[in-house]
């Protein structure tokens, strides 16, 4: 009988019984008076007035008109970078213990970004909220007497100039609770494996000792990583080594393009839980079965702000125009695509981390990721966000019964002087000819987004499709230094970026 067990989902029930729904909306507006007034003797609060603004009779309008938006390279020229030169209370109290590096998915170096005590604190908030709503998905008692594989960047951290660095993922892991160390694999030796295919070739070597009871980490590595152990063991599917996993938690990139791949690997169905954790915080996580959306961690050191996703307010770059206007969570409203703009209790302020966000339902603060401002591809009119692009892939997958995991497009003039998108597919399709693909994937555009619809009836000429082998993406990943981790493939692909890319494809 599983008493451990019946004894945790009971204290988990027990204290949901107790608690009462939130305000998301109280909990923005006192979490954004929390982050003034903790900041306002900082340079930054000093700069732009936060004691005046705490005595506003509107604080969140008084913020948005006094503070510009900041991506991270305006705001590390000229706020971050001082943390690097010795100064101290630049935009947070004191010197963050952490630095998360992030290359993301388009930068070419790693960003340094800010992680303080009080962040770490406000994820390990998130974490233990994500935690207690697993009452809601109705699991049996023995597995919370289960292990947890956490696969993310190395817990081996740097240390540099009085603090240490990592990704995120690798902070997070390093600042585990004692009591939690049990059931967290792959324990903290292997976790310290800089090399990926190092660490993942130890954990193939060591699952058997475990009773794994779920996964954490983003769906590419989890796939390569399971993959590995179903070989290493000659197995049929990961079941037949972990018979008791039962959850996986998804974070980093949308789950939906890697679904019929990954439960390839299952030998039963496996609950699937949403996550969003960034380099810059916990930003949201799903608390309930009925539906994919996250709920927004609206009382945990974040503080959200919302930009209409249209062209006009979109810089080419990526980043925003001066005068795009934001709204708060009050003012949002579903099915519209969203700019999300945060500010944090490791000194963010107003800052653009990069995805665009719709809500599924107002009330919860329950968001779905839609994609990244930067590959928003608009060429000619286009108009093709990141969940549109997916869900033609999905598309594909279900008509031609084959799983697209990864992919990436270009938008570039042919030979004849005309706009074409090019895509690469990562599949094994073999049977099929491109041009089937690419007139299959231009029809599902076509139904998915009317704006695509109009351009290819004017200034974009079509579709060109060309099939790898999904390995090619993971290889480009490994070249560029960025294997495992919080590393995710580039969707939309600059020219110069692409010419690289075709460069790689074509010559490895």
């Amino acid at each position: 009988m599983a008493i451990i067990g019946n004894i945790i989902k009971g204290v988990i029930g027990l204290k949901d019984a107790l608690t009462a729904a939130p305000n998301h909306f109280e909990n923005q507006q006192n979490v954004l008076k929390h982050l003034l007034e903790t900041a306002k003797n900082t340079q930054f609060g000093k700069y732009y007035s936060f004691d005046q603004l705490l005595t506003s009779d509107d604080v969140s309008k008084a913020f948005s008109e006094m503070v510009p938006y900041f991506d991270y390279d305006k705001i590390n020229s000229q706020w971050w970078s001082k943390l690097h030169e010795g100064e101290t209370d630049v935009t947070w109290p004191g010197n963050p213990t952490y630095f998360a590096l992030s290359s993301g998915t388009t930068g070419k170096t790693s960003k340094r970004i800010p992680v303080t005590d009080d962040m770490i604190e406000a994820i390990r908030q998130s974490g233990i909220k994500q935690v207690f709503a697993l009452k809601n998905f109705d699991l049996p008692a023995d597995f919370f007497e289960k292990e947890i594989m956490m696969l993310g960047s190395s817990t081996d951290l740097d240390e540099r100039n009085n603090h240490l660095e990592g990704e995120i993922s690798g902070i997070s892991a390093s600042n585990i609770p004692s009591w939690f160390r049990g059931y967290y694999k792959p324990g903290e030796d292997i976790a310290k494996i800089d090399d990926w295919d190092e660490r993942v070739r130890h954990i193939a070597k060591r699952a058997k000792d475990w009773d794994i009871g779920a996964l954490s980490g983003i769906p590419s590595w989890i796939e390569l990583m399971l993959q590995e152990v179903i070989t290493y063991h000659n197995l049929n599917h990961i079941h037949d080594i972990w018979p008791n996993l039962q959850v996986y938690t998804s974070g980093g990139v949308a789950f939906g393009p890697y679904e019929k791949s990954f439960h390839a690997l299952m030998g039963k169905p496996v609950t699937v839980i949403d996550t969003y954790l960034a380099s810059e915080g916990y930003i949201a996580t799903q608390i309930r079965p009925e539906t994919d959306a996250m709920q927004l961690n609206t009382d945990n050191g974040i503080y959200f702000e919302f930009v209409p996703f249209k062209p006009e307010y979109i810089n080419q770059d990526g980043s925003l125009t001066d005068d795009a206007p934001s709204i708060g969570l009050s003012e949002v409203e579903t099915n519209q695509d969203y700019v999300l703009i945060i500010s944090t209790v490791s000194g963010a302020w107003r800052y653009l981390i990069g995805d665009t966000i719709e809500f599924t339902d107002v009330e919860r603060a329950e968001i779905k990721i839609t994609g990244r401002t930067k590959f928003f591809l608009n060429t000619v009119g286009s108009q093709l966000s990141v969940n549109k692009m997916d869900a033609a892939m999905k598309v594909l997958e279900k008509k031609f019964d084959t799983t697209i995991p990864e992919y990436t497009i270009c938008a570039q003039r042919g030979e004849d002087g005309e706009f074409y998108h090019y895509w690469y597919l990562g599949s094994e399709l073999v049977d099929i000819d491109e041009q089937t693909i690419s007139n299959a994937l231009d029809e599902a555009l076509k139904e998915a987004n009317k704006n695509y619809k109009v351009a290819r009836s004017k200034a974009l000429k079509g579709v060109k499709v060309k099939l790898i082998s999904t390995e090619k993406f993971y290889d480009w990943n490994a070249q560029n230094k960025k294997k495992g981790g919080q590393v995710k493939m580039e969707r939309v692909m600059s020219e110069e970026k692409f010419a690289d890319w075709e460069t790689f494809v074509n010559g490895s």
